[in-house]
């Protein structure tokens, strides 16, 4: 029987790397991991950790203006962009600390460099090769730059939480979760926010009710959103403004121009291919339900794998393989019913299918929509509202989807994932007492349906027919 180094190689030390080989390590398998960044990966220094932090800080300015609303005299506040990315990169830090700690409390080896897989039972790290009985790619993604004249005046999402000014004028481009956030963020820190789309509304893929509503919000709160907008070229000026060139011929002059346009698995300069690891046509690591790639020895997990691109995703991935290779558990990641939040402002949170998805996959379906001013603010007097709404088969009464857009979306929304997944139906929901004043009890209280669109233009057809 061949004799390795270690039981498992993980390459990458982001949320699923970190995850697995610490469940891993906990069985007793022998466990090593190779990063080349800090340990905790995108989630936690250059995604979802540091944009949250931005975004509390972000909030204070619209708190400090609703509270005159009751009662509250405030002289006028001053905000410093510098001391907030002081102490979000302290708090990075700290993370870095403790995601070393916690690798070591498992057992698990850490080595510090970029890995290269050089066959199916070896990587090889700065120049020394170990082996493993296993290897679990786990790298991650990075943001795509599409090739536009001057895209290297371009920023990323990389780049936006490392400013170390920040900009008067910003112009985004896209209009995903990752733009919509930092639009958000720009917007109420006090620069002056350009978002350029290719379509009419912000999130696509996300529910068409949602996009309309947050789109509508976010032009409330002064985001210039410019629909069906192309970028053609980027030039630097002398004194350090940016000026694009639409395809339209519009000129846009501001001080940072941030490129959220997506994402890639991160598979470059890893060898994978040349082992004969298989790459769909964008570079994700092909794997089947048990994140086993073309490989029998390597397995891969998160968004390399280019599945469900969330954090919480590539921690179950991770540890469904640990319990699978070395607990005598397998266990496959289930990738239905999962939730998702984005902290624009206001945010938004999601999970089940879209109203779309709904009718296609399930044919009739009954969808319930509330929109309202929200408590808190009949007194602030801010004009913001909220939209909640639910979409049912309309045979079985089982809830499909569950959506909203406004203050506290993402946390109402991970209890009804819990529901969702338990095959909550309407009557159940109509059975639950609601708390009372909250925003979440409406979810509980929607009773009238909306009218079918199917329905209704049968009707009109019908009707048109009967004149004629």
């Amino acid at each position: 029987m061949p004799q390795y180094d270690f039981d498992m190689f993980t390459i990458g030390a982001g949320s699923g790397g970190v995850a697995s080989s610490r469940r891993a390590g906990s069985y007793g398998a022998r466990v090593a991991i190779c990063e080349d960044n800090r340990i905790g990966g995108t989630c936690v220094h250059r995604g979802c950790v540091p944009k949250k932090l931005l975004v509390y800080g972000a909030h204070f300015h619209a708190d400090f203006e609703d509270a005159a609303g009751y009662g509250w005299s405030l002289s006028e506040p001053g905000f410093d962009w510098k001391k907030l990315q002081v102490a979000k990169d302290k708090e990075l830090e700290r993370l870095d600390g403790v995601y070393r700690r916690l690798l070591r409390d498992s057992g698990v080896q850490l080595i510090e460099g970029r890995g290269r897989v050089v066959d199916g039972h070896t990587v090889e790290v700065g120049g020394q090769r170990y082996t493993a009985e296993r290897i679990l790619v786990a790298t991650g993604s990075y943001p795509f730059l599409p090739e536009v004249t001057g895209i290297e005046h371009a920023i990323t999402s990389d780049g936006a939480l490392n400013l170390q000014e920040l900009p008067r004028r910003i112009a985004i481009v896209g209009g995903g979760y990752i733009g919509v956030e930092f639009a958000g963020i720009f917007n109420a820190l006090g620069a002056k926010v350009m978002m350029l789309i290719r379509g009419d509304t912000v999130l696509r893929g996300f529910d068409d009710d949602i996009r309309a509503m947050l789109t509508q919000e976010m032009r409330k709160k002064g985001i210039d959103i410019r629909p069906e907008t192309f970028v053609r070229d980027i030039e630097k000026r002398a004194d350090g403004t940016l000026s694009l060139l639409t395809r339209m011929g519009d000129t846009l002059e501001v001080d940072a121009v941030l490129y959220a346009t997506g994402r890639v698995p991160q598979t470059k300069r890893l060898g994978l291919e040349e082992v004969g690891v298989r790459l769909d046509a964008r570079g994700a690591v092909e794997v089947d339900e048990w994140s086993r790639t073309s490989v029998e020895s390597i397995y891969a997990v998160g968004d390399v794998t280019d599945r469900i691109n969330l954090t919480p995703v590539a921690i179950a991935e991770g540890r469904a393989l640990a319990e699978t290779l070395f607990h005598d558990n397998p266990t496959k990641m289930d990738h239905t019913g999962v939730a998702s939040a984005v902290f624009s402002q206001p945010p938004v949170g999601t999970v089940g299918c879209t109203e779309l998805e709904a009718r296609e996959r399930h044919g009739e379906v009954d969808v319930y929509v509330s929109n309202f001013r929200p408590m808190k603010h009949t007194l602030s007097g801010r004009d913001e509202r909220t939209m909640m709404k639910v979409i049912v088969e309309r045979d079985s009464g089982r809830v499909l989807g569950f959506h909203m857009v406004g203050a506290d979306a993402p946390e109402i929304i991970q209890g009804l994932a819990v529901a969702l997944k338990c095959g909550v139906t309407k009557k159940q929901l109509d059975a639950t007492v609601g708390i009372h004043p909250t925003a979440a009890e409406e979810f509980v209280t929607m009773r009238d349906k909306r009218p079918d669109p199917v329905a209704d233009a049968a009707q009109d057809l019908g009707h048109n027919a009967r004149q004629s």
